[in-house]
């Protein structure tokens, strides 16, 4: 099957760069995304259930024991800006 569609100049010029990054030609790579997209299971409603919303919370803390503990008190305005000096 043969699709024509319209793009814009940036996402055309992306489409390209991307392809050229991969060395295909830019149709070769958009008829790759396309069967891509179209492969992947598409069931989503925009929504979360509980336990798909604790499943990717558990995927997020994952790894989170490792990081240092730090004290409440250096997450002061001062800290995040100081630089900033007004």
């Amino acid at each position: 099957m043969t699709i024509q569609i319209e793009l814009s100049p940036e996402i055309e010029a992306r489409l390209a760069a991307a392809a050229e990054a991969r060395g295909v030609a830019a149709e070769e790579y958009a008829g790759t995304l396309l069967r891509e997209v179209l492969a992947s299971p598409t069931t989503g409603t925009g929504r979360l259930t509980v336990e798909e919303l604790r499943a990717m919370l558990r995927e997020i803390a994952e790894g989170s024991e490792n990081l240092p503990h730090l004290p409440t008190s250096v997450f002061t305005r001062e800290s995040f800006y100081e630089d900033d000096r007004l």
